[in-house]
């Protein structure tokens, strides 16, 4: 880990120790006399052209630096290039290195703590939309097919279930089955997208509550992390993705409506200038839809062996299944007041479509 982190700085290294929780690739903060930056493995694995990460990346700092820089409201790290000038360092085993500006006195959250914080963070990733609204898609990679085209993931279950034989149990039958029920759920925004009535957009990929930087005094949202998804996509699944991780009351695997209302309210009123009707009329649907496509991730990693998440122990995928599935089924619960929500945010306007 030094002589890689060495590539990045000609300063002493002081320490490396691990940074984060992921479940995907391996970051680390690298100290050095001179200061701090974060270094990343990318998951060769998950990403099968690492490259194309740091280019997306490449775009969007240039995209961002173009803005004048009082009227910024969000950091994105800066690339820290090696000493040869390289965005990038690929070592003798052919994995990928690249290293990123350390925001300092900032921290993130697992979970929830109150109100202002979900009002931030659904700010943060409704300006970060309005933001890239100017950055075409075109100019972007896809760094992942396939990731959030749920009709897929279904697919790639039902594949792994018929060739897969493993032991019955509670859990693995309530996941089973609640999937055999929701089979038609995977459908509803990649339908609408062949349709046209939704478009894509330049979106993170990923904008659960820990990637979101928050300053250590004012705990007002700095910056949006872990670029490695955005890419082409629909803003619903950002928007469905951030509130799943905040609305998610773990201890009982229950729908906070609260912190939705306040996630929407915040995220809406920087959206406001490019919703379309039909993109508030997908919102519950999207909101529905995240946590399935996650728990049947999660179910399918199980089968496979546990091969794409990290796991600490052998049912871990399951349980991640399991949790996501019932959160799932209070936001069924939860439909009337949620899509309540979403109409009294509505323009006017839009607010027959949203009911419909």
């Amino acid at each position: 880990m030094h002589e890689i982190a060495s590539r990045f700085t000609q300063s002493v290294i002081i320490q490396i120790s691990e940074l984060g929780n992921g479940l995907i690739n391996d970051t680390f903060l690298i100290d050095t006399v001179s200061g701090r930056f974060v270094l990343q493995r990318i998951n060769r694995r998950v990403f099968a052209e690492p490259k194309l990460i740091v280019t997306n990346l490449i775009e969007l700092n240039n995209y961002i630096t173009q803005q004048a820089e009082s009227d910024l409201k969000l950091r994105i790290p800066a690339i820290v290039k090696t000493i040869s000038g390289e965005a990038y360092y690929q070592d003798a085993r052919g994995e990928i290195w690249r290293a990123l500006q350390y925001l300092e006195n900032t921290i993130s959250f697992e979970t929830v703590e109150d109100i202002k914080q979900a009002e931030q963070a659904g700010f943060a990733l409704g300006y970060f939309h309005r933001l890239a609204s100017g950055l075409s898609v075109d100019r972007l990679h896809d760094t992942l097919p396939g990731f959030h085209i749920a009709p897929a993931y279904l697919r790639q279950y039902q594949q792994v279930r018929q060739k897969t034989a493993i032991q019955d149990s509670a859990d693995v039958r309530y996941c089973a089955d609640f999937i055999d029920r929701l089979q038609a759920l995977p459908e509803v925004l990649e339908e609408a997208k062949l349709r046209g009535v939704l478009a894509e957009r330049v979106i993170h990929g990923d904008p659960k509550l820990n990637n979101f930087l928050f300053d250590r005094d004012t705990h007002r949202v700095v910056s949006l992390i872990d670029l490695d998804t955005v890419k082409p996509g629909l803003v619903h699944y950002d928007i469905g993705d951030c509130i799943r991780s905040l609305c998610h009351i773990e201890s009982s695997d229950d729908f906070d409506t609260a912190i939705c209302e306040a996630v929407l309210t915040h995220y809406l009123a920087e959206t406001r200038a490019f919703f379309t009707e039909h993109d508030y009329f997908y919102l519950y649907p999207a909101i529905r839809l995240i946590p399935f496509e996650l728990g049947l991730r999660f179910f399918t990693d199980y089968l496979s062996g546990n091969v794409y998440f990290k796991v600490s122990e052998p049912k871990q995928n399951l349980w991640r299944a399991v949790a996501q599935f019932r959160f799932c089924e209070s936001i069924e619960r939860h439909k009337k007041s949620i899509e309540k929500i979403i109409t009294k945010l509505a323009p006017t306007a839009s607010k027959f479509q949203v009911r419909k």
